[in-house]
Formats: structure tokens, C-alpha cells, sequence
């Protein structure tokens, strides 16, 4: 039987984290795969851009409903994909002890 394991990563621990640090010096690298939590974000931020060029299909080839249905949808995509992003960015650096706008970058 195959079971799974669901465990929260204490993001403190280098230990916990696989780094490349031979290839990168940035503490996050790889940070998007391995932490699955941003997901939800990022699959929002995909629908947004998917939702993008479905509106300005619409509206190029003259489809005004369906580019009035996809435009909102496309802004409100972005940001529930925005707002999740910046939340679970926001969680990562209250571990660490760090602010959002940490000038050092990842």
C-alpha cells in the first residue's frame, strides 16, 4: 500500500530545504516546487493569463460577450492569484524573521 505523508516543513531548517547550493547562492531557490502551499496561486496567476488571451481573442475575431464574460474573469483571476502568492510569501518570511520588502531579495 502506498500511503502519504503530509508533514509542515520548518522553513528555518536548512536541513529541510533542498538547496542547490552548488549551483545558487539564493536562500529560495527551487522554493516554488517544493513548497506547495503557493500552488493555489500560481494556478490562479496560469487561469489569469489563459483568461488574457481568451479575451483578446474574443474581442478581436468580435465575440463582445464572451470578451465581456473572460475580461472580468481575467482580473479577478489575478488577483486571488496575486493575493495568495503574496500571502504565502508573506508566511515563508514571518518564519524566517524577515519583512516582504526585504531588500536582499530571495
Amino acid at each position: 500500500m502506498h500511503s502519504r505523508q503530509v508533514h509542515d516543513r520548518d522553513l528555518t531548517n536548512d536541513s529541510d530545504f533542498p538547496a542547490d547550493d552548488a549551483r545558487t547562492m539564493r536562500s529560495h531557490a527551487g522554493e516554488a516546487l517544493t513548497d506547495s502551499r503557493g500552488w493555489p496561486g500560481y494556478f490562479f496567476l496560469g487561469l489569469g493569463l489563459l483568461l488574457l488571451g481568451l479575451t483578446l481573442v474574443a474581442a478581436g475575431y468580435g465575440f463582445e460577450g464572451w470578451a465581456w464574460i473572460a475580461g472580468p474573469a481575467c482580473i479577478v483571476s489575478f488577483g486571488i492569484g496575486a493575493v495568495l502568492v503574496l500571502l504565502e510569501r508573506k508566511r515563508v518570511r514571518d518564519i524566517e524573521g524577515t519583512s516582504l520588502r526585504e531588500p536582499r531579495g530571495h
